[in-house]
């Protein structure tokens, strides 16, 4: 064992006391980080409109500051982008995090001098706390990838601007440099392709350990380098991989392509880091669900699903939260976002500690017809039935077919790309229904009141989706495509790839 490794143990035991505390005193924890984001913002613009300064307790902030999305805080953001000091938060942001927004085009999320090391922090302490728990350590003394954004940034007004991954390129601990791939130069190359071969030749003869970033072009990385090695598994050129680190979509629909690539199964740590925050990680190989972090500077407010769109929801603090329900997730943070909308819904799958999955997106679901079909649904729909039948899932999406034509009734019409295709897609696509049946209620009564068929599912090409996001200038990245829509733009466009 390298000296890294074992050091790497001693820290990992002291942080285990942090992670501990967090399991056991959550709520309390919350309700500290609350009156600490309040009092910290009281002088600033936002805090003054909000009259900070009269609130006493999670009550009064609720009757002060309302849920908003990112255009509900835009005339703020443009005056800090204006170079505006003490506006959301106090001073200036060390950075705005480019991010894509659905409605609202380019988004500019603040990283300050209290919030960016939270978000440095959170990722250590998942790699800690797997050391911890597992005494695996051997991958810190190997090369490790983090496929990412570029860490170029633009400056205006004194505020650098970037992705966020290209912007924790910049933090990476000097411990860690040494061991980093790609080059910062490779890291720089903005056309994603050209990015993943070059990532590809640097990387192909090293003693990779650990790879991280989001499934999908993790997979494109992984079918590079078959392709460079002549068919080879990864498990085959990187001997000693051992840990992928995963955020950004739902592992599972990815799990059987990249383990088939792989060769093997290993382990995996699921991360939850948004430009907002970093909100959870898993803690435990052999439990369900992420660790809620409750002392990175966030203050969490959830709103149930079904709710979300009334005028006057109802949102809770973390005490009150319950099992096995749907929640929007709404974000208070250090970096001066209030009553933020974050777009995601998170289920609890525990309360001792408090675990989390994300279970879609708030805007992404179908309900054509009131059945509200969220994401979790269609991809154990989906999942629970290719792994019967031993099929591998490429990707996917879902939109609703309201107007087929004639006397036909309307439909949702899934577009899926197989590695492994069925036997018979009709057969398939009965039994993908019938699970979405069990699932939704909604959707069940109104396959059985005729007002819907049962949904249709198009095979499509090999590379289809990759194909459809190269055209729509939104391949690699941060990019991901919506598994749901509640109109057809996507489903349209995609028409052209299917078999």
């Amino acid at each position: 064992m390298g000296i890294k490794a074992s050091l790497s143990k001693v820290y990992a035991a002291i942080n285990a006391k942090k992670i501990t505390r967090w399991r056991k005193d959550a709520v309390s924890i919350q309700h500290k980080v609350f009156h600490e984001l309040i009092h910290s913002a009281e002088s600033t613009v936002f805090g003054k409109d909000r009259h900070f300064n009269e609130i006493k307790n999670y009550d009064d902030f609720k009757k002060r500051v309302p849920v908003q999305d990112y255009e509900g805080l835009r005339k703020y953001i443009d005056r800090i982008i204006a170079g505006e000091s003490d506006v959301l938060w106090p001073g200036k942001p060390f950075y705005l995090a480019k991010t894509s927004g659905t409605t609202s085009g380019v988004k500019y999320i603040p990283l300050t001098k209290a919030s960016l090391p939270e978000q440095i922090a959170a990722a250590r302490d998942a790699l800690l706390n797997y050391i911890h728990e597992t005494g695996n350590c051997d991958f810190v003394n190997g090369k490790m990838i983090f496929v990412q954004g570029s860490p170029i940034l633009e400056k205006k007004n004194g505020i650098d601007f970037g992705r966020l991954s290209g912007i924790v390129a910049h933090h990476v601990p000097a411990y860690l440099q040494k061991n980093r791939l790609p080059s910062f130069k490779t890291n720089c190359i903005e056309d994603w392709e050209t990015k993943i071969d070059a990532i590809v030749d640097e990387t192909i003869d090293q003693d990779l350990r650990l790879i991280s970033g989001i499934p999908p072009w993790i997979q494109m990385y992984f079918d590079h380098l078959a392709a460079k090695s002549n068919g080879k598994k990864v498990k085959d050129i990187f001997k000693n991989f051992s840990l992928f680190v995963y955020g950004g979509v739902n592992f599972e629909p990815y799990r059987a392509k990249l383990e088939e690539s792989i060769g093997r199964r290993i382990d995996s740590i699921e991360t939850y880091p948004a430009s907002e925050g970093f909100i959870a990680f898993q803690d435990k190989q052999d439990e369900k669900g992420m660790l809620l972090l409750p002392d990175s500077g966030i203050f969490y407010e959830f709103i149930p699903a079904d709710e979300y769109f009334n005028e006057n929801p109802t949102r809770l603090s973390l005490k009150d939260v319950e099992l096995n329900i749907n929640y929007a997730l709404v974000l208070n943070t250090n970096a001066g976002l209030w009553g933020y909308s974050l777009g995601d819904t998170v289920k609890f799958v525990s309360l001792n500690p408090y675990r989390i999955i994300v279970s879609g997106r708030i805007k992404h679901f179908i309900s054509a017809f009131g059945e509200h079909v969220i994401g979790e649904e269609v991809e154990h729909a989906l999942l629970s039935v290719a792994k019967r039948e031993n099929l591998e899932i490429v990707e996917f999406t879902v939109a609703p077919q309201v107007t087929p034509g004639g006397d036909e009734l309307p439909f949702h019409e899934w577009f899926v790309e197989f590695n492994k295709e069925p036997e018979d897609l009709n057969a398939f696509k009965l039994e993908v229904d019938k699970a979405l049946q069990k699932k939704n209620s909604y959707y069940f009564d109104l396959i059985e009141g005729k007002v819907l068929q049962p949904l249709k599912m198009r095979a499509m090409q090999r590379g289809a989706f990759i194909n459809y996001m190269r055209s729509t200038g939104k391949l690699g990245g941060q990019n991901k495509l919506p598994r749901l829509s509640n109109d057809r733009s996507i489903a349209d466009e995609l028409e052209k790839y299917c078999l």
